[in-house]
């Protein structure tokens, strides 16, 4: 058999699908770069002298990693182990309001503890430094403000003059998408499929796939976040032993871009 020399020119996708139940798990499609490491554990037989005799080969190894250009979230299901829950969750927000007949209102309705719903209030300095702090209370008095959730309003003492400008803090309630990294829950293994596009020397454009039956993804990873790209790095050992994969670690299949079907 004629197995053409190939140049991986495009990484396409890694897609990623259950282990136990086939179900499809995720799909990184913005890839930067990806990875298949392999190793292998080697020991010298030797003889009289130390002659080399031969090699005791054992202890295969496959490491897949990569970085997405987005952040993935069913990645992070993966490497956390948690799952995405859509439901009511408290965050917290920050307003700049300024203050106007002793009175100012929050942009959303703040909620807490009754009579303790504001986290924190400052007096903002015109260079935009924070001075003084104020504390909540039931009636507005001397360094005490009131506020009152339904109207989300606050009213000031006399002490703060109109035109002061206030920074807020306090926690909001909202419906959104949440993933709770557990401390006792571990990262997840996935069975991934790694296309790729290539061209022998002839010019010749085929498809590439990797199949990994088992790949264990490590829960080590981080978010570089600032002034550069956020991207979402990622790595996964192969397994041996997956279900009806014996002893394989991965198989490398390389197919025409037009081929038919074996019927």
């Amino acid at each position: 058999m004629n197995i053409k020399d190939i140049t991986i020119t495009s990484l396409e996708t890694i897609t990623a699908f259950d282990v136990v139940t086939g179900n499809y798990k995720f799909t990184l499609d913005e890839l930067q770069n990806a990875t298949i490491a392999n190793s292998q554990d080697s020991t010298e037989i030797t003889g009289k002298g130390g002659r080399k005799l031969a090699n005791l080969k054992r202890n295969k190894a496959v490491t897949i990693s990569g970085t997405n250009g987005l952040v993935s979230g069913g990645l992070l299901e993966a490497q956390t182990g948690g799952k995405f829950e859509t439901k009511a969750t408290d965050v917290m927000w920050t307003d700049y309001l300024t203050v106007k007949s002793g009175k100012a209102s929050t942009l959303y309705k703040a909620v807490g503890t009754t009579g303790a719903e504001i986290e924190a209030l400052y007096i903002r300095n015109a260079d935009g430094s924070l001075s003084q702090e104020l504390t909540q209370a039931s009636a507005a008095t001397a360094g005490k403000f009131a506020y009152a959730p339904a109207s989300k309003t606050i009213t000031f003492h006399t002490d703060v003059t109109d035109g002061t400008e206030v920074v807020v803090y306090y926690k909001r309630r909202i419906k959104a998408d949440v993933l709770n990294n557990e401390s006792d829950v571990y990262s997840e293994k996935c069975t991934l499929y790694v296309d790729a596009l290539g061209e022998d020397k002839c010019g010749n454009v085929y498809r590439i796939q990797f199949f990994i039956p088992k790949a264990d993804f490590s829960g080590e990873f981080s978010l570089e976040m600032g002034e550069n790209q956020t991207a979402h790095a990622f790595e996964a050992e192969s397994l041996a032993g997956a279900c009806g994969a014996g002893g394989s670690l991965w198989t490398y299949t390389v197919f025409g871009v037009n081929t038919a079907d074996d019927e």
